[in-house]
C-alpha cells in the first residue's frame, strides 16, 4: 500500500474521534478539514515512534484562524484533554 494511502487511512481515523470542543460544540476535523494535514504531519513521527510530545508539539504549532482570521489559536486550545489522549492512541496503534 502507497504512503498516500496510508495517510488517507489515518486521517480517516483521526476524522472519526477527534474534536474541537467550542462551548460544548464538537467540530470534528473532517468537517474542519483538519484531518487530512494533521495525518500529513504525524505519519512520519508514527513510522518513527511518536511519543506524546511530538503530539503536543504539532498541535500546538498548528494555528487555527478563527473570527475571519482576526486571530490565530493553536489547536491543542480547542481540542479537549481527553480527545488528544484519544489521538495520542490512535497514532500509537495505527499499523503503518
Amino acid at each position: 500500500m502507497s504512503t498516500t494511502e496510508r495517510i488517507e487511512q489515518l486521517a480517516a481515523a483521526i476524522a472519526e474521534d477527534v474534536y474541537i470542543d467550542i462551548a460544548k460544540w464538537h467540530l470534528y476535523l473532517n468537517d474542519a478539514h483538519l484531518h487530512r494535514p494533521l495525518a500529513e504531519k504525524f505519519y512520519p513521527m508514527i513510522v518513527a515512534g511518536i511519543k506524546a510530545s511530538d503530539v503536543s508539539q504539532v498541535l500546538e504549532e498548528t494555528k487555527i484562524a478563527i473570527g475571519g482570521g482576526k486571530r490565530e489559536i493553536p489547536l491543542s486550545d480547542l481540542i479537549p484533554s481527553s480527545c488528544q489522549n484519544r489521538l495520542l492512541t490512535i497514532l500509537e496503534e495505527f499499523d503503518y
